[in-house]
């Protein structure tokens, strides 16, 4: 089960990287004129994944990718691999929760005002 835990290690690395890396795309493809970032499903595929992040942490639900992770890992024996060990030390900190919950609801926020100050195609 350990290779189904790294899969979902590494799709969770690649959604968080969506979400980061789509704003980032948005705001130089706009200073580009690149019409591209204007895609109207790229972009409310970005604004729901920011939001269903953030309206997680509002409500106190883990992640459920984490879950499942912690679950497919449960009974693992021996040293960590190294898709295991540099993905999760990337991706996982060991914050208060409030943190995570004031740094969702801001990007949120920010991806929102992106929306406007950045509109998608019609």
């Amino acid at each position: 089960m350990n290779w189904l835990a790294n899969t979902v290690l590494v799709v969770h690395a690649l959604i968080v990287l969506f979400i980061v890396g789509g704003l980032i795309a948005i705001w130089t493809g706009a200073w580009l004129k690149l019409g591209c970032v204007r895609n109207r499903a790229f972009r409310l595929a970005h604004l729901i994944a920011i939001g269903i992040v953030a309206a997680l942490a509002v409500v106190g639900l883990p992640c459920p990718l984490t879950v499942l992770e912690d679950r497919l890992r449960t009974g693992q024996v021996g040293p960590q691999g190294f898709v295991q060990r540099w993905v999760s030390e990337w991706l996982y900190y060991d914050l208060p929760a409030w943190v995570f919950v004031t740094a969702y609801a801001a990007f949120l926020v920010v991806v929102a005002v992106t929306w406007f100050r950045v509109p998608p195609r019609s």
